[in-house]
């Protein structure tokens, strides 16, 4: 059984058990508890369900396991040849580890 599930803004196909990094979680401590109802899709032993936007009583439960994880650096360099321009800026993502504790649908 799995479900695909919107948070924050984006699409993750969850299943029990499974862990996942998701943009940070504002206000999630470690081992708290965070549901979520917007799920798009479920798949119950090869029944699917598509929501119309979303499936009525399906939602998921995840637990937080690091409410504070460091992506990647990211290293954006501009430049413009013969002119001396040169920019160097970096950017670091800030996630949100979870693991998915259950599926309802």
């Amino acid at each position: 059984m799995y479900a695909i599930v919107e948070i924050n803004g984006q699409q993750f196909k969850a299943e029990a058990g499974k862990k996942l990094f998701v943009h940070h979680i504002a206000g999630a401590e470690a081992g708290q508890t965070v549901e979520f109802e917007n799920v798009l899709l479920t798949d119950n032993d090869g029944t699917i369900t598509v929501g119309t936007p979303t499936v009525e009583g399906a939602k998921v439960t995840l637990e937080v396991v690091s409410p504070l994880v460091k992506g990647d650096k990211v290293l954006v360099f501009h430049k413009k040849r013969r002119k001396g321009y040169r920019k160097l800026n970096g950017h670091r993502q800030q996630f949100t580890e979870v693991t998915v504790k259950e599926v309802i649908c």
